[in-house]
């Protein structure tokens, strides 16, 4: 009998455990798995308001285009990007792979995509401010290309982690089906 404030059990000296059940490793990978991809979502989640604010500011004309330059041509698909993330949410309190499937497939369609297509589209002024200086888009005094990229360099990593550990969680949940059918 376990105690915080009284005596030990007579008869034990604490090392019993070894008898004691443990949950399966594929389950505590799981609810790992499953914690690092739901903060995956939410930086994922930040850099999509980030780059819609943007969008609406500028569109809006909150402020100059001095201060926020007009949207490049990949944010706009890359607003998709938020229902992958929502599928691999609903995904997760039953274990559905199915939808954890469709989350992977389309992060690759809706998040990494844009992405590249954006590398390419603002290449031509990376290179141009490269060679000569010079910028025409500004974000907040900043040339648009520099933090466009810098916004692309954390967005690609946080995608490409996410569908690493959405890969793992589906070997996991694999694993988890394979030993019910067994049964």
């Amino acid at each position: 009998m376990a105690s915080r404030a009284g005596p030990r059990a007579t008869g034990t000296d604490g090392s019993d455990f070894q008898h004691r059940e443990r949950v399966a490793s594929h389950y505590q990978m799981s609810a790992s798995l499953k914690n690092e991809i739901k903060k995956l979502i939410y930086a994922h989640l930040v850099i999509w308001l980030l780059i819609a604010a943007q969008m609406c500011v500028s569109h809006l004309k909150l402020v100059s285009k001095d201060l926020v330059a007009m949207p490049y041509q990949w944010e706009y698909p890359y607003l998709l990007s938020l229902v992958p993330s929502l599928f691999g949410l609903v995904s997760f309190p039953r274990n559905n792979i199915s939808y954890l499937v469709i989350s992977m497939i389309s992060t690759g369609l809706f998040s990494i995509a844009p992405l590249i297509y954006g590398t390419l589209e603002m290449f031509p002024m990376a290179q141009q401010l490269y060679r000569h200086g010079k910028a025409y888009r500004f974000i907040f005094g900043f040339s648009a290309i520099s933090v466009m990229y810098l916004l692309m360099v954390v967005a690609v990593q946080v995608h490409g982690w996410q569908i690493y550990y959405s890969k793992k969680l589906l070997d996991a949940w694999f694993t988890n089906t394979q030993e019910k059918k067994k049964k």
